[in-house]
Parts: structure tokens; C-alpha cells; sequence
């Protein structure tokens, strides 16, 4: 499997944090995606905001641009597919914030350095199909070689958030997905779990070596 890390973390973060330049008539999900872009680099780049005195704050305000984004609940049902509806209320709630948390520490961690890197990004075009959008961007390299970053959208009570992202055809909520899955069939949900909470600033692993990102 390819990890990650390797395969879509880092172009994830060139794809929605980094300036963009438009090139195609936005509607409401592309306008979702290219704003979450401008308010990220508006805070990466304020100078009363730098320095590591000033880390806690930035990152509590860049995640709070990422809850307004993703719909972590919609992202996290996903992820855990077959098992969440073994979950009870309460249970479902608890993987949410976990997964939530697994993913916005790991974004946290690359972002600073990621936008260092001043990709380019074109926003190709969307597709909207009643509530549910696909937003379709090139990351454009130093080398000049593009890579292919697809947002997945739907809209739920009465707007648009992102519940999945693809980055040369890998996807997030689909990864997630089968290494959650392996864990939880070789050990159990709990297991699955403790390994989560655990995560706080080292990588997830499952027990074979592998990492989960």
C-alpha cells in the first residue's frame, strides 16, 4: 500500500493551503475550497502570528478554518465504513473527535514547511450533481509537472463542506478506510481506539511496522 505520507499528505497541503490561481468560473464549492486557501496563508503569513511563542495560536486558528471545511462526521462514517453502525451514539461521537484530532495533528505538524514551498495550484473545474460536488485542481510543481487533486463535497443544512480528497486517484477517507479495518480485524475496535488516543505527536502504527498517516 502506498503510505500516505508519500502518496497525498504533503500534495493535500500544497492543494488546499498554499495561494492558488483560479482558472475556471467558481461556484459555491470551488469559492469553499479557494477561501479556505486565502484564510490559511492570511494566518501563516501575518507577522504578529510567528515565531513559536506563537504556535498554539496559529494552530487553533487554522483548525478552526478546517472544521468550518470538512465535515469531520461525515469523513470519520466513512473511514470506519462497516463498523460504525456497530458503534452506539455516544461511540460514533467518540471516533469522530479521534479521528478528527489523528488527522488535524498530522496536517498541523507539515503545514509550516509545506508553505514554504509556494506551489502553484489551477483550479481546473467542478461538477455539481444536486448536493454533492467534485472540485478538480492541478498542483503545479517547481519541475513543472502537474498532479491531479480531486475535493469531494456534498452540502448539509445549507452548505458545502468537504468529506473526501483525492490525490492521483488516492483517497483519503479510502486509505483511512483499510487500515482502520486491518486493525480492527486483527485486534479489535478498542484496540483501534487506544491506538488513536496514543497517536497525540507519534505515528500511528498498526502493530506490523506500517504507519497509519
Amino acid at each position: 500500500m502506498r503510505s500516505v505520507t508519500r502518496g497525498w499528505t504533503m500534495l493535500l497541503l500544497y492543494a488546499i493551503w498554499v495561494s492558488a490561481v483560479g482558472l475556471a468560473t467558481a461556484g459555491e464549492p470551488m469559492d469553499l475550497v479557494r477561501q479556505t486557501s486565502d484564510q490559511v496563508i492570511k494566518i501563516l503569513e501575518d507577522p504578529a502570528l510567528q515565531g513559536p511563542a506563537k504556535q498554539a495560536e496559529r494552530q487553533a486558528r487554522l483548525r478552526k478554518i478546517a472544521d468550518q471545511a470538512f465535515d469531520w462526521e461525515e469523513m470519520a462514517r466513512r473511514a470506519l465504513a462497516v463498523h460504525w453502525r456497530d458503534r452506539t451514539p455516544p461511540q460514533q461521537q467518540e471516533f469522530v473527535q479521534l479521528f478528527r484530532d489523528l488527522v488535524e495533528r498530522i496536517y498541523m505538524q507539515r503545514i509550516e514547511s509545506a508553505i514554504q514551498e509556494k506551489r502553484e495550484i489551477q483550479y481546473v473545474g467542478e461538477e455539481v450533481d444536486g448536493s454533492r460536488a467534485v472540485v478538480k485542481t492541478n498542483v503545479v510543481t517547481r519541475r513543472n509537472q502537474q498532479v491531479p487533486i480531486e475535493y469531494r463535497l456534498h452540502k448539509a443544512e445549507g452548505r458545502w463542506q468537504i468529506y473526501d480528497v483525492l490525490a492521483e486517484g488516492i483517497s483519503l477517507v479510502n486509505n483511512y478506510r483499510s487500515q482502520f479495518n486491518r486493525i480492527i480485524s486483527s485486534a479489535s475496535y478498542n484496540a483501534l481506539l487506544d491506538k488513536m488516543r496514543a497517536r497525540q505527536d507519534s505515528e500511528l502504527s498498526d502493530g506490523s511496522g506500517r504507519k497509519v498517516q
